[in-house]
C-alpha cells in the first residue's frame, strides 16, 4: 500500500514533524510505501483561487494542485497529522483539502449533485493538542472536529475512515520520555491498524 503522509506544522522540530515520519517509518517496516507531504517547508499556497472554483465559466486548478494531485493519485491512504489549534485543524491542512480533493480528485459532478472518486481509499488520523486529551474528548471536541472534517471529507470522497488518533498535552518543555511515548504510540496505532490486527475504528 502507498500512504500518502500529509503534515501540517510550521516548527521543524516539533512532535508533529516527528509523528509523520514515526508514521512513515511504522508503515515502511511493514513493506509499505510512505510519501510525506510536509506542507510548510513546500510552501503550499492554502489559498482557495476563484479560478480553482467550479462555474459555469469554467476553471482551471493551480500547478501546485496538479502536481499534488499526481503525487497522490496512486495512494491507498490518506494519514495526516497535526496540531489542532481552536480545536481545528490549521489553516494550511484546510486549505491543502479544499484546493487539492475538490472537483475532479476528491469528487467528480453527477445528476443533482456529486459523486464520490476515491472509493476504497482509506483516511487516517493523527492529531495533538496542548490540552488534555480526556477534555478533548469529553468535551465532544474531537467529535465535532471528527464530523465536520474526517466523516465530511470521508463521505464526500468516498474514503474509509480507519482512525482518528488524537493526543493531548502536548506542551512546551515536554519530557523526551513523553515525547519517546508519542511515537511509540504512532507507531502501534500503524501496526495494528495496517497488520490485519483490529477492525476498523469507525
Amino acid at each position: 500500500m502507498k500512504h500518502a503522509v500529509i503534515v501540517a506544522h510550521p516548527n521543524p522540530g516539533s512532535l508533529t514533524r516527528a509523528a509523520a515520519t514515526a508514521y512513515a517509518q511504522a508503515v515502511e517496516a511493514l513493506g509499505h510505501q510512505a510519501l510525506i507531504r510536509d506542507l510548510y517547508p513546500l510552501d503550499f499556497d492554502p489559498r482557495l483561487q476563484a479560478a480553482e472554483i467550479p462555474g459555469a465559466a469554467g476553471y482551471v486548478f493551480g500547478a501546485d494542485v496538479l502536481e499534488e494531485r499526481r503525487l497522490l493519485a496512486d495512494a491507498d491512504v490518506f494519514a495526516f497529522v497535526y496540531p489542532l489549534w481552536f480545536n481545528a485543524p490549521p489553516a494550511m491542512l484546510k486549505g491543502y483539502v479544499d484546493r487539492v480533493f475538490s472537483m475532479g480528485f476528491g469528487y467528480g459532478p453527477a445528476v443533482g449533485g456529486t459523486e464520490p472518486l476515491l472509493e476504497g481509499k482509506k483516511l487516517i488520523s493523527f492529531s495533538f493538542s496542548g490540552a488534555p486529551e480526556s477534555w478533548v474528548r469529553d468535551s465532544g471536541a474531537l467529535r465535532a472536529l471528527m464530523t465536520v472534517f474526517d466523516l465530511h471529507l470521508a463521505a464526500v470522497c468516498g474514503l474509509q475512515v480507519l482512525d482518528h488518533r488524537h493526543i493531548g498535552g502536548i506542551v512546551p518543555g515536554i519530557t523526551d520520555e513523553a515525547v519517546a511515548d508519542v511515537l511509540t504510540q504512532v507507531g502501534r496505532t500503524v501496526t495494528e491498524t495496517f497488520s490485519g490486527d483490529r477492525p476498523a475504528a469507525v
